[in-house]
């Protein structure tokens, strides 16, 4: 049909609850309003570069809006311009960002929406600089993406840990002990502070706020001396001490980002014991944050970004992504996202919720965030 649009779009980086709800989203606005084609690429950006694709009809994307997971699959590895490619049995690292520039043009397209966190997008901004027009979709659980005051993936996993958390706290109540629980979050604290104050943490540490053991051992004994003997400790994967190093529980070489945090909560626990002799347990919550379906909250935002997206794809206002900022959805250039990581600020009202409710942050000013704040500009 002359004139018909025909949109791509791929699910990049690691997956989240929701991201099947914005495809649902794209794809059915994308027909029902604008009665366009719809590509969809898999495994996010690798299939672009090896031009592996489906086409994507309603029928396609029925019944799929409460799946965790994604139907197209995805990679956080195919990064176009450091592309891993295995060479006698090693990876060496190409650009291939002009073919995947040269199977957009062959296919035909006119927009190719991005859903990803800040690896996807900055790499966005990389292809629409080589002259793909682009949409982003911002997606974490770690809420640590630069121009949205949050992003879908986040809502679930918050939900998910807070259960969690619930559940070892009555265990940590009947045995009178410390229980640490570990969440994702990479380098930002937005998901081990509000589960921490959802779940009613008495000590929340996360990576902007390098902690103080002696602080936490002595917020563990005051609460023991006041006769509440357990304490709950929610603390974030890339969480340091202060004048130490977060702990990196491997690294992928064949990776955009190499590091793997992890275990920093096991470290934390033989400190404890060994300074209060209190018994000290450790859970990991790891990979469960990322998996089962998405809560309400966030499959309607992730509809909302999704028929945005493409409302932007119609509007050609190409090299945008789509964000929320308060309960309206705007937008915002991918230059202004790609390269920065939104993280827990001095004025973070979250931040102030939880010291106003009394819970420890591992040290005895927040001064120290003063000096890393982070803006998010209107």
């Amino acid at each position: 049909m002359p004139g018909r649009m025909k949109l791509g779009v791929l699910t990049g980086g690691g997956d989240c609850p929701g991201l099947n709800a914005v495809l649902r989203a794209v794809v059915k606005t994308a027909i029902n309003d604008y009665d366009m084609e719809v590509v969809g690429f898999l495994d996010g950006y690798e299939g672009l570069i090896e031009n592996r694709y489906r086409k994507l009809t309603s029928n396609d994307v029925s019944g799929i809006l409460t799946l965790g997971g994604t139907i197209l699959g995805t990679s956080n590895r195919a990064d176009p311009f450091n592309y891993p490619v295995l060479q006698h049995d090693d990876y060496i690292y190409l650009d291939r960002s002009t073919q995947g520039l040269q199977n957009f043009e062959r296919l035909g397209l006119d927009v190719l929406i991005a859903i990803g966190g800040d690896g996807t997008q900055a790499a966005s901004h990389g292809m629409a600089q080589k002259g793909i027009n682009i949409i982003g979709v911002p997606k974490t659980i770690d809420n640590d993406l630069f121009g949205t005051d949050q992003t879908f993936g986040f809502d679930s996993a918050l939900t998910t840990a807070t259960e969690a958390i619930d559940k070892v706290h009555s265990t940590a109540q009947a045995h009178h002990r410390v229980m640490i629980v570990e969440v994702m979050g990479r380098y930002a604290g937005w998901l081990a502070l509000a589960s921490g104050v959802a779940s009613g943490g008495d000590i929340v540490l996360i990576p902007e706020i390098p902690y103080h053991i002696d602080i936490i051992c002595d917020k563990i004994r005051t609460r023991n001396r006041d006769g509440r003997n357990f304490s709950i400790i929610v603390i974030g994967e890339g969480a340091k001490p202060e004048g130490g190093e977060m702990v990196i529980k491997r690294m992928i070489a064949n990776s955009p980002d190499k590091i793997r945090l992890g275990g920093i909560s096991n470290q934390l626990a033989s400190q404890i014991e060994g300074i209060t002799t209190l018994e000290t347990r450790v859970t990991i919550l790891g990979h469960l944050l990322r998996g089962g379906a998405p809560t309400a909250f966030d499959r309607i935002l992730a509809s909302r970004f999704g028929t945005e997206a493409v409302r932007l794809s119609h509007e050609k206002k190409f090299g945008n992504m789509v964000a929320l900022r308060g309960n309206e959805i705007k937008y915002v250039p991918i230059s202004e996202v790609a390269g920065r990581v939104r993280k827990v600020e001095y004025e973070s009202p979250l931040l102030g919720t939880a010291i106003s409710l009394g819970t420890c942050m591992g040290v005895e000013s927040l001064d120290v965030l003063k000096k890393e704040e982070v803006v998010i500009e209107e």
